[in-house]
């Protein structure tokens, strides 16, 4: 398996932080009747802080309805915050009067999962990568004709494609076909949205190693979002962020996530991969989401938690708070889980 490449003893400057996430908190009212009365608050995220170096892929992983996709719309400038900041490569973005949509689409653009979804039918390749170009000021058209050319090499197809409608391709072409409408303003950061879910599993290690080699040749950051596969997450990543209800309870180097993960959720997320090599299995968790309109009393997590206690049932998770090592988790209990589960790992054979 590839794995994320190695930085030994390289120390990146806060001034290589491309993607600053602050405190973010985005809330949504429900319902009410005449002047508001009775309306109910949705806490789609609470409180969520990350940061994206430049060259860096970083994992936001958990299932549906934690919050993962209102993060990656807050970035984007689509949805405004209730609480809380974002920096885009120096620039405050959550800031009303700083509010260019076109400068921030210059910045940062998003690849969608269902790539028969996400493009127009009644439109070419060339038409759908060139109006981008155009609504940007690129007006001459060699200059344009040559970018969409550019980029379709970039992605493994050939301009002379150009011409052709979306249902003349593949699912994994159509991928590549989103993935170059998203890299045609040469934007720094690429939000990934379940970037192969929806593809055959013959295809999808195709696009999982054409994106990796695009962050390396085009310099690009990346968020990929993950519900289920974290095989994908731990292929790619270079730190993953693990949500859940609408804030974060792990953030580290994938490393220290997959192999030494502290929180149960993370935990069991992990157990869910498979793995014919494990033999002793890490702790599953049953049960939904809980709904975030009436979320649980403590923690969050803590009526789908083997491992819960009183506090945990009565107080909120505990602050999330970056260690040494940089790894951070948000539980009670997280230092006793972690050494319970390398426990029982070296116990079965296996670091």
């Amino acid at each position: 398996m590839h794995e994320p490449q190695e930085r030994p003893g390289e120390a990146r400057p806060d001034d290589d932080v491309i993607l600053s996430v602050e405190d973010l908190a985005v809330n949504f009212p429900l319902g009410g009747g005449l002047l508001g009365r009775g309306r109910r608050l949705l806490r789609a995220v609470d409180g969520v802080d990350l940061r994206l170096k430049r060259g860096e892929c970083l994992g936001l992983v958990g299932e549906s309805g934690s919050g993962k996709s209102t993060v990656a719309l807050s970035i984007l400038g689509l949805l405004g915050p209730t609480r809380g900041r974002i920096v885009l490569d120096g620039q405050v973005v959550t800031n009303r009067q700083s509010g260019d949509r076109k400068a921030l689409a210059r910045i940062v653009q998003m690849v969608f999962q269902d790539p028969y979804a996400s493009l127009n039918p009644r439109q070419t390749v060339r038409r759908t990568l060139e109006d981008p170009l155009r609504v940007h000021g690129v007006t001459a058209a060699s200059e344009i004709a040559d970018r969409v050319a550019t980029m379709l090499k970039h992605v493994g197809l050939r301009p002379e494609q150009a011409g052709r409608y979306p249902h003349e391709f593949s699912g994994g072409q159509r991928q590549r076909i989103g993935i170059a409408r998203a890299l045609i303003l040469s934007p720094k950061i690429v939000i990934c949205d379940e970037p192969v879910s929806a593809l055959d599993v013959s295809i999808r290690a195709q696009i999982i190693n054409l994106l990796l080699e695009l962050k390396e040749t085009l310099g690009l950051s990346y968020i990929i979002m993950i519900s289920h596969d974290l095989g994908v997450v731990e292929h790619m990543s270079d730190r993953v962020a693990v949500m859940y209800l609408g804030r974060i309870v792990e953030n580290g180097d994938w490393r220290e996530i997959f192999e030494r993960p502290a929180h149960p959720y993370t935990q069991a997320l992990i157990a869910a991969i498979p793995d014919p090599l494990r033999h002793a299995p890490l702790a599953t968790t049953g049960g939904d989401l809980p709904n975030p309109l009436n979320p649980p009393h403590g923690c969050a997590f803590s009526p789908r938690c083997r491992h819960a206690e009183a506090v945990c049932r009565q107080e909120p998770g505990p602050s999330l708070e970056t260690r040494p090592d940089g790894h951070a988790v948000r539980c009670w209990r997280a230092d006793e889980i972690a050494g319970q589960a390398a426990l029982a790992s070296t116990e079965s054979g296996h670091p």
